[in-house]
């Protein structure tokens, strides 16, 4: 029998997929148990969820963090190991045609979030970190830190659509004003950019017509609940393995993606 993992999370808003999470731990359908969950919202709905399971909770409050940072950036405490130019080159979210300052700013302000995040999180060893509907981007500095083995991502996502069509917020809205037939859900494994790591898994359904926005999302969730705790508990069972694909273009190029493998069960 599979040994429990220890899954830690981060949410933002009410907690659907964490209380997701929650059940299917507490049911058996993943080996593991929930943590803790931290949020950057202090009114996030989901701690109370995961209060009523007795999960520990805190808060690292972003918006305090960037206001600070806006009045005063010098002032903001960063930890010492904070290569504040380094991570900002590494770093995918913001374009090259954003202003060096702004970029600048937005690093300093995440790494300070980030910094106290990984402090709350340390005393209990999470094996495994779920971002769900957790509402920022994490910076190189945090995934760094929490990906020790680069070779062994511990950081999962669910985004609201196929990827890597729609990343972003909005992954329902963007979908169904396109006029997509179909619509879906991923789990992925995060990297330095939006949307854009390794996936893990995804399922799909129909738009049909008469289907309203309310209606796809409705669809759409009654999905997530189902593939993030599958794609946890493959993790748990260790039959997750990323892996780089090479090719070679019809112009010579060399690109090169990484994938996830989901091994067959022992």
């Amino acid at each position: 029998m599979t040994s429990k993992i220890r899954i830690g999370a981060l949410i933002s808003g009410g907690g659907t997929n964490l209380q997701a999470i929650i059940d299917a731990c507490e049911a058996g359908g993943i080996d593991a148990r929930v943590v803790f969950v931290g949020t950057d919202n202090p009114g996030a709905k989901g701690l109370e969820r995961a209060r009523r399971h007795g999960i520990p909770t805190f808060v690292v409050d972003y918006a305090e963090i960037i206001r600070r940072c806006g009045q005063a950036p010098d002032a903001l405490p960063l930890p010492a190991d904070a290569d504040i130019a380094a991570i900002t080159t590494k770093q995918s979210l913001l374009g090259p045609t954003v202003p060096a300052e702004k970029k600048g700013r937005f690093v300093v302000s995440r790494v300070a979030a980030e910094a106290r995040l990984l402090a709350e999180m340390a005393p209990y060893r999470p094996d495994l970190l779920v971002l769900a509907g957790f509402m920022r981007n994490l910076t190189p500095y945090f995934i760094d830190h929490f990906n020790i083995d680069p070779g062994f991502p511990r950081i999962m996502n669910i985004h609201p659509a196929l990827l890597p069509a729609f990343p972003g917020v909005d992954g329902y809205g963007d979908t169904f004003r396109y006029g997509c037939k179909v619509g879906g859900c991923t789990v992925h494994f995060i990297d330095y950019g939006e949307d854009s790591g390794p996936i893990i898994g995804q399922r799909s359904f129909p738009i049909e017509e008469g289907d309203t926005l309310d209606t796809v999302k409705k669809k759409g969730l009654a999905l997530e609940w189902l593939l993030y705790p599958q794609c946890i508990q493959w993790f748990a069972e260790n039959r997750l393995q990323v892996v780089t694909i090479t090719h070679t273009l019809d112009d010579g190029r060399v690109v090169q993606r990484r994938v996830v493998k989901v091994a067959q069960p022992e």
